[in-house]
């Protein structure tokens, strides 16, 4: 019956307008600028296990990060945007391969300042939300009232790997044992931010001043979903043009397409202030909040209805 799903959907539905219209008024009452930035750009990020979705010679934004990061550049000190985002042949419980994310920037503060302004907004969308104790979320209770649990990403090896950070990054086992040993681990009853990636997982992240093996990067995770991956941002264009060259060097070790350089991007990165930037999941935030296992539960329309 045509239409029949999105009946069903009409009280995730309502639930997912009601978080966005609280994030909007929570940015604005922070003094935040609402910006739009181009949905198809000449030149994406090159990350070597995100791919960008074709639109003729250019790409469909996988982030709007480039050039939401060029207006800081520009000097717009605090900005945000809720868009959609593409990202090719992601499709599963948890992914779609049109998103939608909220990004922020703000100049002046650190992923460790980034961090407690994530709680803050998650916390704020549960207050109006009226659930200021706390959501259930697949038959978990999860407190949502700060502060959220910190682990390092280092430290989360030792207390749940079966091997070091170390010994996992030297045997190409990082991704393995993060969605099959460590991931599943996390505490499901309190949000908790898993932070300081090793260097070679924040290609966009300013490495840490004293200790250049891990990246000043962090990722939230509430009832073991990943919400959101925030850093402190990388402003040295030397060092940024390197390592969009290894990125290339490894999709073209993959087999994949090498995207064009984002020369623009790299350029504006002379006048980039420090800041912290934050991409959030807003399907899997509103996941949460409907008490939903399955991403196509919180949206109108998925892909194979089209």
């Amino acid at each position: 019956m045509i239409g029949y799903r999105q009946k069903r959907l009409r009280r995730n539905l309502i639930i997912r307008g009601q978080v966005i219209q609280i994030i909007r008024k929570f940015f604005i009452e922070h003094d935040y600028l609402e910006i739009e930035t181009p949905v198809r750009i000449p030149a994406p990020a090159p990350e070597a296990h995100i791919d960008a979705v074709a639109s003729g010679n250019w790409f469909l934004q996988t982030s709007p990060e480039l050039c939401m990061k060029r207006l800081l550049a520009a000097g717009y000190p605090r900005i945000f945007q809720i868009c959609k985002c593409f990202r090719q042949a992601e499709r599963g419980r948890l992914h779609l391969p049109e998103m939608t994310l909220l990004e922020w920037y703000r100049a002046g503060i650190s992923y460790q300042d980034m961090m407690n302004e994530c709680e803050a907004l998650i916390f704020s969308v549960a207050q109006k939300m009226g659930k200021k104790d706390g959501i259930v979320y697949q038959g978990e209770k999860i407190r949502l009232n700060p502060p959220w649990s910190r682990i390092s990403v280092g430290d989360a090896f030792d207390r749940f790997g079966s091997i070091s950070l170390e010994g996992a990054l030297a045997k190409d086992q990082f991704d393995e044992i993060m969605v099959t040993e460590i991931e599943p681990a996390l505490r499901k009853s309190r949000p908790v931010f898993l932070y300081d990636y090793p260097a070679c997982r924040g290609t966009l992240a300013r490495l840490k001043p004293q200790d250049h093996r891990y990246a000043e990067r962090f990722e939230l995770y509430i009832g073991g979903l990943e919400i959101c991956n925030a850093y402190s941002e990388l402003a040295d264009p030397a060092e940024q043009r390197a390592r969009f060259e290894q990125e290339h060097k490894r999709r073209r070790e993959f087999g994949k397409p090498v995207y064009p350089t984002a020369h623009k991007f790299l350029d504006a990165l002379n006048d980039m202030p420090e800041a912290s930037g934050n991409a959030l999941g807003m399907d899997r935030l509103t996941m949460l909040f409907a008490d939903a296992s399955r991403i196509e539960d919180v949206v109108a329309f998925v892909p194979e209805e089209l």
